[in-house]
């Protein structure tokens, strides 16, 4: 991110053991490798402690998938990944069912506090207009509601703070759901834009059932060659589907342009948060200058590329090569898987945490 320094973190082992970062299984005895002794006090502190972390970065850099990693590798007992924006589409439902919604006004009425009409709200959430006329009072007040259906755990808010004003409101969050004495965190993501952009331009989707999958970063186990179209096509391997050829979903195809306001608003409030002081900072990055991966990362660490090429027999052929892209300075890197990344994590959540 440019104009920001967030640190290289080296995930390299001393001694050198292989795991299958895709297998859950090889995936755990990775972080047990990597990490054990920080997930063992971090277990340790779960047992009697929980924290607010705010998950800051652009969208589509990760927030969730590292989030829900950690729970995962830690205690999913003791940790949630709470979405604001899974929690204002929610909504929708509740709106739209005439005793939901009268619930749901009888909460507000008693809890929200704000300058724009609770009726003016109503009006804009039937317009399906809530992502620009939702004010932070109203987003807490849900927040609050709906976190404490989660009981007294570690919880690592997704979408919020989503605007200027929001980033010192953040800083009383933990008062407002009841976590006083807790510790509050912000956990602050640097991928490049170009990482975006790849992920959803060669994002395809299987039409049939709809998994998900990129042609250049997820591919399927099967590829078939269209001569017509002079393209390949990953066919869907979802074992409970009939195998349809995967499409580009409509809009996917121009990347991050439909975005891209979004996404620079997202990096102006990570600079913001980077410079608020009293409060601890986890910085993760998703890339490795090229010329020092090796000194840095294991190689089964980094995001590999597909490339596809068709045999003398006619068959496609998938080569897999390390993925190079510029990050937002220009540099050539190399993008890493989300585990190291959950691993750079753990550490400095550790450190922050004073274990």
């Amino acid at each position: 991110m440019k104009d920001l320094d967030f640190p290289l973190f080296k995930t390299k082992s001393d001694e050198y053991k292989k795991f299958d970062l895709s297998d859950a299984k090889s995936r755990q005895e990775y972080f047990e490798y990597k990490a054990g002794p920080e997930i063992k006090k971090l277990r340790e502190y779960f047992k009697s402690n929980t924290f607010i972390a705010y998950l800051m970065g652009k969208k589509s850099s990760g927030k969730g998938t590292y989030a829900k990693m950690l729970a995962e590798v830690v205690d999913k007992n003791a940790i949630a990944h709470f979405s604001i924006g899974d929690m204002v589409r929610s909504m929708d439902e509740i709106i739209g069912d005439p005793e939901k919604r009268k619930e749901m006004v009888a909460f507000l009425e008693k809890n929200y506090r704000g300058f724009m009409p609770l009726e003016d709200i109503m009006k804009s959430w039937d317009n399906r207009s809530t992502k620009t006329l939702l004010p932070t009072e109203l987003v807490l007040a849900l927040a609050k509601k709906e976190i404490s259906k989660l009981g007294k755990k570690t919880i690592f808010i997704d979408g919020f703070p989503r605007d200027i004003d929001q980033v010192s409101y953040s800083l009383f969050f933990r008062d407002l759901i009841g976590y006083r004495d807790d510790s509050d965190v912000f956990v602050l993501i640097d991928v490049p834009t170009t990482v975006i952009d790849e992920r959803v331009k060669y994002r395809v989707i299987c039409p049939l059932c709809q998994t998900s999958r990129n042609l250049k970063l997820l591919a399927t186990k099967n590829v078939e060659y269209d001569s017509a179209e002079k393209k390949f096509h990953l066919i869907c391997d979802n074992s409970s589907c009939a195998g349809a050829r995967m499409v580009t979903k409509e809009g996917d195809e121009q990347g991050i342009e439909p975005i891209r306001a979004r996404l620079e608003k997202d990096e102006m409030l990570v600079k913001e948060a980077y410079k608020l002081q009293g409060i601890p900072k986890v910085l993760l990055r998703n890339t490795i200058p090229v010329g020092q991966t090796k000194d840095l990362a294991d190689d089964y660490e980094i995001t590999p590329e597909y490339v596809y090429q068709l045999g003398k027999d006619g068959k496609v052929e998938t080569i897999e090569k390390a993925w190079e892209v510029k990050d937002d300075t220009g540099t050539l890197s190399n993008s890493l898987m989300p585990p190291p990344v959950v691993v750079s994590l753990i550490k400095q959540l550790v450190n922050v945490l004073g274990l």
